[in-house]
């Protein structure tokens, strides 16, 4: 672990297995609430002492900058990490574990430069009194992260809380340590100071409850299962301390009748396959118009029979494996599930055929037809590549459909018309929605959702308000006591 600028070790210790074979290939440090209580004080001490929230944006931006030049060059090798501590296709690490929080990391930098922290503000235009407005840093921020993307999410929850002068503990999944660990080295070479940032790693239910229930930490970020989520909501209510939680989905996407139908068909393979469904904001309801239903089922099973899955490292590979036997576990038991509600299982359902699928987690992209939105499959979040297909006969319905959900992370839709596209896009109820595309995370768009998907916004160009809180300062410069509040209010002593 990484605590007041030291490497920290225990003699208990978590072991991380590969998913794609189930071997043991790393050990990490395994945290008490003890280290817990020492990185919050540590983080505390260096937020009291100043240097940092006191440090001019620019110097903050420069060491962003030097941290995602830094984390370029080792572009290939943190990849690699995170494929084999994820399972996640190769391809796929390099481009969304590596490269978009590089250049997230360098969108913050901008950021952070052109955040107006201190801003004038006239009261009622008049010249008697002067005003202004600060953004202030919290003090101490908790990042809790998912194991799923454990690059993004901890540039997320780090990167802007330290631009607005805060310190940060950062909580990582036990399965997933190693980027968080780079990334502090990344940023301490960078020139951080010590105790502005620090990563424990730990369980969710002590370790990250006790962070929660700090009471010297002021905002606690989280991504990770609506239920968790409530937890943590409830936790930090009760000494009032702000939330940013990224939390389930269940998305929609919704193919119109005037749709491309190849770049339909690969768009939801995308949006399904990709990390084998292990990502919150996965297209698992795919809703067709009955009019091309079947044509638009057959395209789709015929263009997963081209999806190689494989080990994660090679190149070739399109799908790795599941992150573990417990996940692997849940996704099955979720296919039970449709079998048993009358669903029809159209592609997938086991593993793949071969001597090499026998170790590990794996699992074929699946398909169930003729699913209701009712089913259980259809309303909660399996994690996998399962994905449920709803036929609809009108627009209108199809938008109920996709709205009739607890969750609004994202949604998409597929239509050569983009003004009919757009007309769709506003009537449903999620936080993202992406025409013709998916997955479309741009530094540039705020992430986050409605309803039960969570609180907040992390990106885009506001991500910074989330962790600073405002302070007004007014100077009377009227120089009359007679025309100042308390002298009007209470009339000016005979002795004035």
């Amino acid at each position: 672990m990484f605590i007041d600028g030291t490497w920290v070790d225990t003699d208990d210790a978590y072991t991380i297995a590969d998913p794609a074979t189930g071997e043991i290939v790393e050990t990490s440090a395994k945290a008490t609430v003890d280290h817990v209580d020492a990185a919050v004080a540590a983080a505390r001490r260096a937020f009291v002492d100043g240097a940092w929230r006191r440090t001019a944006p620019v110097a903050r931006a420069a060491v962003f900058d030097r941290a995602a030049e830094a984390l370029g060059a080792r572009m290939d090798e943190i990849s690699s990490i995170i494929c084999r501590e994820t399972g996640m296709a190769i391809r796929t690490a390099g481009a969304l574990g590596v490269g978009f929080p590089m250049m997230h990391l360098s969108y913050f930098a901008d950021l952070t430069r052109a955040y107006e922290f201190t801003r004038a503000a006239p009261i009622n235009g008049q010249v008697l009194h002067g005003g202004y407005i600060r953004k202030e840093p919290l003090g101490v921020c908790a990042g809790i992260t998912p194991w799923n993307f454990p690059a993004s999410t901890a540039v997320w929850k780090s990167i802007p809380a330290l631009a607005t002068g805060n310190s940060v503990v950062l909580k990582v999944d036990e399965k997933t340590p190693s980027f968080a660990l780079e990334l502090a080295a990344l940023l301490k070479d960078a020139g951080l100071p010590d105790g502005v940032f620090n990563v424990v790693v730990g369980d969710g239910p002590t370790i990250g409850e006790h962070l929660v229930r700090h009471d010297d930490v002021a905002l606690i970020s989280f991504t990770g299962s609506t239920t968790t989520g409530r937890r943590v909501m409830a936790n930090a209510a009760e000494r009032v301390k702000r939330v940013l939680l990224e939390l389930g989905g269940k998305s929609p996407n919704i193919v119109l009748d005037d749709a491309d139908l190849d770049a339909a068909v690969d768009g939801t393979v995308y949006g399904f396959v990709l990390h084998a469904g292990q990502a919150c904001e996965s297209g698992s309801r795919l809703l067709l118009p009955a009019s091309i239903h079947d044509e638009f089922v057959d395209r789709l099973i015929a263009r997963l029979d081209t999806i190689r899955i494989g080990d994660p490292q090679d190149p070739a590979t399109d799908m790795g494996a599941l992150m573990s036997a417990e996940q692997l576990a849940r996704v099955r038991r979720y296919i039970d599930i449709g079998l048993a509600e009358g669903a029809t299982l159209a592609y997938g359902g086991g593993a793949p055929e071969g001597e090499r699928f026998a170790r590990g987690y794996w699992m074929r992209p699946t398909v169930f037809t003729n699913v209701s939105n009712q089913m259980r499959i259809a309303q909660e979040e399996i994690f996998g590549p399962v994905l449920s297909v709803i036929r609809y006969e009108t627009v209108d319905e199809a938008i109920a459909i996709a709205n009739d959900s607890d969750y609004g992370l994202a949604a998409g839709v597929w239509s050569t018309d983009n003004q009919r596209a757009i007309d769709v896009a506003e009537r449903l109820e999620a936080g993202s929605v992406w025409i013709n595309d998916w997955h479309n995370m741009s530094q540039h768009l705020p992430f986050g959702g409605y309803k039960q998907s969570g609180l907040g916004r992390e990106l885009g160009p506001d991500a910074l308000d989330e962790f600073v809180q405002d302070k007004s300062i007014t100077v009377d410069l009227s120089g009359d006591v007679s025309r100042r509040a308390y002298g009007i209010v209470l009339g000016t002593p005979a002795h004035a």
